[in-house]
């Protein structure tokens, strides 16, 4: 018998400055680290205004995490110590693994009405792939399937599985599933999920409810921690609902975290820091 998570906390998205400068909503990432369990941070890089977006986020380092960069509209243009550089546009998906050391960057530039849209996930690595090599992948749009299910529900499958289609991100420590979903108007629909994975949505269209919490309504920002159970409900509201819908495997470990550096102590911290400014940060360049 299936049970349907209920909602353990909602909350919704706040202004954030960061980068150079760059204005956008921070989904969490702002208390408990433990809280989302692989998931360390998702920023909402949504804007209209090329001055929210233009400054970018210039050449900075990485170090214990994986980064995932959803693009919606606009484009973001990329470089790294490992050589690899390009364009990611919509639809298409930057992972890139820095374990033990990545520098990059990335540089905003919205659609030819000035749009940018997108989001960033954080994710953690296990203290066993903390220092594993850094990797690069890029994920275009045409190579991420689509699949439509009952009641005319619209998943893009980034990574793990809906309806039986697999996302092309596989081989992940954390066993995520990254899922787009749509739902027309009033639909209801189960999910179902690895019932030991930590599960979360982000709505940012429409909006609706999930029906084994009742009462509590979802909109564009809203940020749904679910509890334990091994599928999710939801009901579309009278507009529809469009959220991302991911969950991965919990850690269970310390996190020691300042900036964009995240290890498992205090003293492995600080020697990442000692080492950026050393120079003797990155491990591996080149491919």
């Amino acid at each position: 018998m299936s049970i349907s998570r209920k909602i353990k906390r909602l909350s919704t998205s706040r202004p954030t400055l960061e980068g150079a400068g760059v204005h956008l909503k921070r989904a969490f990432g702002f208390g408990d680290p433990h809280l989302f369990d692989p998931f360390l941070l998702l920023d909402d890089f949504r804007g209209d205004d090329p001055s929210d977006y233009s400054r970018g986020f210039p050449w900075h380092p990485h170090r214990g995490i994986e980064t995932i960069t959803y693009v919606l509209t606009g484009d973001v243009e990329h470089g790294d110590s490992l050589g690899n550089a390009g364009v990611i546009g919509a639809g298409d998906v930057q992972w890139m693994t820095a374990g033990s050391g990545i520098i990059h960057q990335e540089m905003p530039q919205g659609d030819a009405l000035g749009r940018m849209y997108g989001f960033q996930l954080w994710a953690n690595l296990p203290a066993s792939q903390k220092m594993m090599d850094p990797r690069y992948r890029e994920v275009k749009s045409a190579d991420i399937p689509e699949v439509t299910l009952e009641g005319g529900v619209k998943v893009r499958v980034i990574s793990g599985e809906a309806g039986g289609v697999r996302g092309p991100v596989r081989d992940i420590v954390i066993e995520p599933d990254y899922l787009d979903i749509t739902l027309p108007a009033g639909v209801v629909h189960d999910f179902p999920f690895h019932a030991s994975h930590t599960a979360f949505a982000y709505v940012f269209e429409g909006g609706g409810i999930i029906p084994a919490s009742p009462g509590e309504k979802l909109e564009n920002g809203s940020l749904v921690l679910f509890g334990e159970g091994d599928e999710i409900q939801i009901r579309a509201g009278e507009s529809g609902m469009r959220a991302l819908l991911i969950s991965g495997k919990p850690l269970h470990e310390p996190i020691a975290w300042y900036g964009p550096i995240v290890m498992n102590t205090d003293a492995e911290l600080e020697l990442a820091f000692k080492e950026y400014r050393e120079g003797t940060f990155i491990k591996k360049t080149g491919m």
